[in-house]
Protein backbone atom coordinates (compact mmCIF):
# COMPACT_ATOMS: atom_id res chain seq x y z
CA UNK A 1 0.00 0.00 0.00
CA UNK A 2 2.95 2.42 0.92
CA UNK A 3 4.50 1.39 -2.60
CA UNK A 4 1.24 2.18 -4.49
CA UNK A 5 0.72 5.53 -2.46
CA UNK A 6 4.52 7.05 -3.00
CA UNK A 7 3.86 5.53 -7.35
CA UNK A 8 0.47 7.74 -6.84
CA UNK A 9 2.13 10.89 -5.61
CA UNK A 10 5.54 10.70 -8.35
CA UNK A 11 2.73 10.23 -10.73
CA UNK A 12 1.30 13.47 -10.04
CA UNK A 13 3.97 15.37 -9.46
CA UNK A 14 5.24 14.06 -13.24
CA UNK A 15 2.25 14.82 -14.91
CA UNK A 16 2.50 18.45 -13.10
CA UNK A 17 6.06 18.79 -14.68
CA UNK A 18 5.39 17.54 -17.79
CA UNK A 19 2.13 20.03 -17.90
CA UNK A 20 4.19 23.19 -16.77
CA UNK A 21 5.15 25.16 -19.91
CA UNK A 22 7.89 26.78 -17.50
CA UNK A 23 9.62 23.78 -16.65
CA UNK A 24 12.84 22.40 -18.87
CA UNK A 25 13.34 19.33 -20.42
CA UNK A 26 16.42 18.93 -18.91
CA UNK A 27 14.37 19.41 -15.53
CA UNK A 28 11.91 17.49 -16.28
CA UNK A 29 14.54 14.53 -16.84
CA UNK A 30 16.36 15.06 -13.93
CA UNK A 31 13.05 14.61 -12.02
CA UNK A 32 12.35 11.39 -13.74
CA UNK A 33 15.65 10.00 -13.01
CA UNK A 34 15.20 10.90 -9.36
CA UNK A 35 11.37 9.62 -8.92
CA UNK A 36 13.15 6.06 -10.53
CA UNK A 37 15.82 5.86 -7.80
CA UNK A 38 14.05 6.82 -5.31
CA UNK A 39 11.21 4.17 -5.79
CA UNK A 40 14.11 1.74 -6.28
CA UNK A 41 15.38 3.09 -2.93
CA UNK A 42 11.76 2.82 -1.04
CA UNK A 43 11.14 -1.01 -1.90
CA UNK A 44 14.81 -1.99 -0.95
CA UNK A 45 14.27 -0.70 2.77
CA UNK A 46 10.59 -2.37 2.35
CA UNK A 47 12.01 -5.77 1.62
CA UNK A 48 15.08 -5.71 3.87
CA UNK A 49 12.41 -4.45 6.69
CA UNK A 50 10.27 -7.38 6.11
CA UNK A 51 13.05 -10.18 5.70
CA UNK A 52 14.64 -8.74 9.33
CA UNK A 53 11.54 -8.79 10.80
CA UNK A 54 10.35 -12.22 8.91
CA UNK A 55 13.79 -13.39 10.85
CA UNK A 56 13.77 -12.29 13.91
CA UNK A 57 9.95 -14.10 14.59
CA UNK A 58 12.11 -16.95 12.75
CA UNK A 59 14.55 -17.17 15.22
CA UNK A 60 12.07 -16.81 18.38
CA UNK A 61 10.49 -19.71 17.11
CA UNK A 62 13.56 -21.38 16.66
CA UNK A 63 14.11 -21.17 19.90
CA UNK A 64 10.95 -22.18 21.06
CA UNK A 65 11.38 -25.08 19.15
CA UNK A 66 14.80 -25.82 20.55
CA UNK A 67 14.01 -25.76 24.12
CA UNK A 68 10.95 -28.15 23.47
CA UNK A 69 13.79 -30.39 21.81
CA UNK A 70 15.98 -29.87 24.84
CA UNK A 71 13.14 -30.84 27.32
CA UNK A 72 12.43 -33.97 25.54
CA UNK A 73 16.03 -35.30 24.93
CA UNK A 74 16.47 -34.43 28.87
CA UNK A 75 13.26 -37.08 29.35
CA UNK A 76 14.90 -38.64 27.24
CA UNK A 77 18.00 -39.07 28.92
CA UNK A 78 16.20 -39.58 31.74
CA UNK A 79 14.67 -42.64 30.70
CA UNK A 80 18.16 -44.12 29.18
CA UNK A 81 19.93 -43.62 32.61
CA UNK A 82 16.76 -45.40 34.40
CA UNK A 83 17.54 -48.20 31.59
CA UNK A 84 20.77 -48.12 32.19
CA UNK A 85 20.57 -48.72 36.12
CA UNK A 86 18.46 -51.51 35.36
CA UNK A 87 20.25 -53.52 32.64
CA UNK A 88 23.39 -52.87 35.33
CA UNK A 89 21.60 -54.00 38.14
CA UNK A 90 20.05 -57.28 36.24
CA UNK A 91 23.59 -57.71 34.64
CA UNK A 92 24.87 -58.08 38.25
CA UNK A 93 22.47 -60.09 39.15
CA UNK A 94 23.08 -62.67 35.95
CA UNK A 95 27.01 -62.29 37.11
CA UNK A 96 26.16 -63.20 40.65
CA UNK A 97 23.86 -66.26 39.29
CA UNK A 98 26.77 -67.37 36.78
CA UNK A 99 29.33 -67.23 39.38
CA UNK A 100 26.97 -69.28 41.92
CA UNK A 101 26.60 -71.83 38.62
CA UNK A 102 30.31 -71.79 38.52
CA UNK A 103 30.78 -73.25 41.81
CA UNK A 104 28.30 -75.43 41.67
CA UNK A 105 27.80 -79.41 40.96
CA UNK A 106 28.94 -80.42 37.14
CA UNK A 107 25.10 -81.65 36.64
CA UNK A 108 24.61 -77.35 35.81
CA UNK A 109 26.88 -77.48 33.18
CA UNK A 110 23.82 -76.98 30.47
CA UNK A 111 22.34 -74.28 32.57
CA UNK A 112 25.90 -72.69 33.05
CA UNK A 113 25.92 -72.54 29.09
CA UNK A 114 22.52 -70.94 28.84
CA UNK A 115 23.48 -68.75 31.99
CA UNK A 116 26.65 -68.02 29.85
CA UNK A 117 24.79 -67.14 26.55
CA UNK A 118 22.42 -64.67 28.40
CA UNK A 119 25.34 -63.05 30.09
CA UNK A 120 27.06 -62.49 26.67
CA UNK A 121 23.44 -61.05 25.70
CA UNK A 122 23.38 -59.10 28.81
CA UNK A 123 26.40 -57.07 28.01
CA UNK A 124 26.02 -56.52 24.71
CA UNK A 125 22.59 -55.15 25.56
CA UNK A 126 24.35 -52.82 28.26
CA UNK A 127 27.21 -51.65 26.28
CA UNK A 128 24.43 -51.03 23.17
CA UNK A 129 22.16 -48.52 26.39
CA UNK A 130 25.61 -47.10 27.74
CA UNK A 131 26.50 -45.74 23.98
CA UNK A 132 23.03 -44.40 23.49
CA UNK A 133 22.86 -42.73 27.04
CA UNK A 134 26.34 -41.18 25.84
CA UNK A 135 25.04 -40.05 22.90
CA UNK A 136 21.82 -38.13 24.70
CA UNK A 137 23.98 -36.58 26.73
CA UNK A 138 26.21 -34.99 24.50
CA UNK A 139 23.37 -33.84 22.38
CA UNK A 140 21.26 -32.51 25.18
CA UNK A 141 24.55 -30.85 26.03
CA UNK A 142 24.81 -29.30 22.70
CA UNK A 143 21.10 -28.62 22.46
CA UNK A 144 21.89 -26.92 25.70
CA UNK A 145 24.68 -24.96 24.82
CA UNK A 146 22.85 -23.90 21.61
CA UNK A 147 19.64 -22.51 23.66
CA UNK A 148 21.67 -20.12 25.87
CA UNK A 149 23.56 -19.04 22.88
CA UNK A 150 20.31 -17.51 21.71
CA UNK A 151 19.14 -16.64 25.02
CA UNK A 152 22.13 -14.32 25.69
CA UNK A 153 22.14 -12.83 22.26
CA UNK A 154 18.47 -11.95 22.32
CA UNK A 155 19.18 -10.71 26.36
CA UNK A 156 22.20 -8.56 24.69
CA UNK A 157 20.20 -7.20 21.79
CA UNK A 158 17.04 -6.34 24.88
CA UNK A 159 19.62 -4.58 26.48
CA UNK A 160 20.51 -2.85 23.34
CA UNK A 161 17.42 -1.70 22.75
CA UNK A 162 16.75 -0.34 26.15
CA UNK A 163 20.11 1.71 26.44
CA UNK A 164 18.91 3.19 23.06
CA UNK A 165 15.80 4.06 24.58
CA UNK A 166 17.67 5.69 27.46
CA UNK A 167 20.02 7.62 25.16
CA UNK A 168 16.92 8.99 23.24
CA UNK A 169 14.81 9.72 26.28
CA UNK A 170 18.33 11.68 28.34
CA UNK A 171 18.88 13.57 24.68
CA UNK A 172 14.93 14.46 24.21
CA UNK A 173 14.87 15.13 28.43
CA UNK A 174 13.96 19.07 28.12
CA UNK A 175 10.55 18.26 25.73
CA UNK A 176 7.68 18.37 27.40
CA UNK A 177 5.73 14.93 27.85
CA UNK A 178 3.02 15.64 25.52
CA UNK A 179 5.35 16.61 22.82
CA UNK A 180 7.05 13.15 22.21
CA UNK A 181 6.75 9.56 24.09
CA UNK A 182 9.80 7.28 23.61
CA UNK A 183 9.00 3.20 24.44
CA UNK A 184 9.92 -0.24 23.24
CA UNK A 185 7.93 -2.50 21.49
CA UNK A 186 8.51 -5.79 19.80
CA UNK A 187 12.20 -5.18 19.97
CA UNK A 188 12.58 -1.57 18.23
CA UNK A 189 12.06 1.93 20.36
CA UNK A 190 9.08 3.72 19.45
CA UNK A 191 9.55 7.90 19.35
CA UNK A 192 6.75 9.28 18.54
CA UNK A 193 6.24 13.15 18.09
CA UNK A 194 3.30 14.95 18.36
CA UNK A 195 2.28 17.33 15.24
CA UNK A 196 2.68 20.25 18.03
CA UNK A 197 6.70 19.99 18.03
CA UNK A 198 6.92 19.53 14.60
CA UNK A 199 4.38 21.18 12.07
CA UNK A 200 1.81 24.33 12.04
CA UNK A 201 -1.86 22.52 10.92
CA UNK A 202 -1.67 21.06 7.04
CA UNK A 203 2.09 22.57 6.72
CA UNK A 204 5.07 19.93 5.79
CA UNK A 205 7.40 22.96 7.37
CA UNK A 206 9.46 21.32 10.64
CA UNK A 207 8.94 24.28 13.72
CA UNK A 208 12.28 25.39 14.82
CA UNK A 209 11.68 23.77 18.02
CA UNK A 210 11.00 20.53 16.03
CA UNK A 211 14.57 20.95 14.41
CA UNK A 212 16.01 21.05 17.70
CA UNK A 213 14.83 17.70 19.16
CA UNK A 214 15.82 16.11 15.66
CA UNK A 215 19.35 17.27 16.05
CA UNK A 216 19.29 15.99 19.15
CA UNK A 217 17.82 12.64 18.44
CA UNK A 218 20.31 12.67 15.12
CA UNK A 219 23.35 12.99 17.68
CA UNK A 220 22.13 10.07 19.23
CA UNK A 221 21.74 8.03 16.31
CA UNK A 222 25.18 9.31 14.73
CA UNK A 223 26.46 6.76 17.41
CA UNK A 224 24.89 4.02 16.81
CA UNK A 225 25.78 2.48 13.63
CA UNK A 226 23.84 -0.50 14.02
CA UNK A 227 20.14 0.56 13.85
CA UNK A 228 17.71 1.13 11.40
CA UNK A 229 15.57 4.39 11.32
CA UNK A 230 12.18 4.41 9.98
CA UNK A 231 10.14 7.44 9.54
CA UNK A 232 6.35 7.19 9.33
CA UNK A 233 3.72 9.84 9.44
CA UNK A 234 0.30 9.91 10.59
CA UNK A 235 -2.71 11.86 9.91
CA UNK A 236 -5.88 12.06 11.45
CA UNK A 237 -9.15 11.65 9.45
CA UNK A 238 -9.98 15.03 8.77
CA UNK A 239 -9.26 16.10 5.24
CA UNK A 240 -7.10 18.96 4.20
CA UNK A 241 -8.21 22.11 4.37
CA UNK A 242 -6.24 23.11 1.44
CA UNK A 243 -5.16 21.00 -1.32
CA UNK A 244 -2.51 21.94 -3.80
CA UNK A 245 -1.11 19.96 -6.99
CA UNK A 246 1.51 18.67 -5.32
CA UNK A 247 -0.35 18.00 -2.30
CA UNK A 248 -4.22 16.39 -2.45
CA UNK A 249 -4.82 14.43 0.65
CA UNK A 250 -3.87 13.11 4.14
CA UNK A 251 -1.58 10.30 2.22
CA UNK A 252 0.27 13.16 0.63
CA UNK A 253 0.85 15.32 3.85
CA UNK A 254 1.91 12.23 6.01
CA UNK A 255 4.50 11.26 2.97
CA UNK A 256 6.17 14.94 2.62
CA UNK A 257 6.10 14.95 6.74
CA UNK A 258 8.33 11.83 6.96
CA UNK A 259 10.64 13.57 4.36
CA UNK A 260 10.68 16.59 5.90
CA UNK A 261 12.18 14.54 8.91
CA UNK A 262 14.24 12.40 7.05
CA UNK A 263 15.82 15.16 5.06
CA UNK A 264 16.84 17.00 8.97
CA UNK A 265 18.20 14.16 10.41
CA UNK A 266 20.11 13.19 7.56
CA UNK A 267 21.56 16.71 7.21
CA UNK A 268 22.38 16.26 10.99
CA UNK A 269 25.01 13.57 10.00
CA UNK A 270 22.75 10.55 9.80
CA UNK A 271 23.45 8.09 7.01
CA UNK A 272 21.16 8.38 4.36
CA UNK A 273 21.11 4.27 3.70
CA UNK A 274 20.24 3.94 7.33
CA UNK A 275 16.91 5.81 6.92
CA UNK A 276 13.43 4.88 5.41
CA UNK A 277 10.34 7.34 4.89
CA UNK A 278 6.82 6.60 4.57
CA UNK A 279 3.77 8.04 5.30
CA UNK A 280 0.33 6.12 6.56
CA UNK A 281 -2.33 9.31 6.45
CA UNK A 282 -5.13 8.37 8.73
CA UNK A 283 -4.98 4.69 8.26
CA UNK A 284 -3.11 3.47 11.63
CA UNK A 285 -4.50 5.70 14.32
CA UNK A 286 -3.56 5.45 17.94
CA UNK A 287 -6.72 6.38 18.67
CA UNK A 288 -10.11 7.03 17.70
CA UNK A 289 -11.21 10.11 15.77
CA UNK A 290 -14.51 11.22 17.36
CA UNK A 291 -12.82 13.74 19.57
CA UNK A 292 -10.42 16.51 18.83
CA UNK A 293 -7.91 15.50 22.05
CA UNK A 294 -7.77 11.84 20.14
CA UNK A 295 -7.12 13.56 16.85
CA UNK A 296 -4.35 15.40 18.05
CA UNK A 297 -2.86 11.81 19.34
CA UNK A 298 -3.06 10.57 15.82
CA UNK A 299 -1.35 13.51 14.06
CA UNK A 300 1.72 12.49 15.01
CA UNK A 301 5.57 11.36 13.86
CA UNK A 302 6.54 7.92 14.50
CA UNK A 303 10.84 7.20 14.08
CA UNK A 304 11.23 3.51 14.77
CA UNK A 305 14.59 2.44 15.25
CA UNK A 306 14.99 -1.16 14.68
CA UNK A 307 18.29 -2.83 15.69
CA UNK A 308 20.68 -4.84 13.35
CA UNK A 309 20.40 -8.73 13.75
CA UNK A 310 23.63 -10.29 12.02
CA UNK A 311 24.24 -11.86 14.93
CA UNK A 312 20.86 -13.53 15.19
CA UNK A 313 21.55 -14.78 11.88
CA UNK A 314 24.80 -15.95 12.36
CA UNK A 315 23.27 -18.57 15.02
CA UNK A 316 20.40 -19.01 13.18
CA UNK A 317 22.41 -20.27 10.00
CA UNK A 318 23.77 -22.51 12.03
CA UNK A 319 20.55 -24.09 13.00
Amino acid sequence: MKFKMFNGLSLGLLLLIAGSSCVSQKKYDQLLSDKVRLEAQKYECDEALEIAQNTLDRLNSNLERMKSEAATMEQELTASTNNLKAKTDAYNELEGYYNSLVNSSGKLTQDLAEQQKRLLTAREELELARQKNQELNLNLQEREKRVRELEQVLEEKDRAVNLLKKKVSDALLNFKENDLTIQVKNGKVYVSLAEQLLFKSGSVTVDPKGINALKQLAGVLKDNQDIQILVEGHTDNVPLGRSSQYMKNNWDLSVMRATSIVDILTNAGVAPERVTAAGKGEHSPLTSNETAEGRAKNRRTEIILTPKLDELFKILDMN
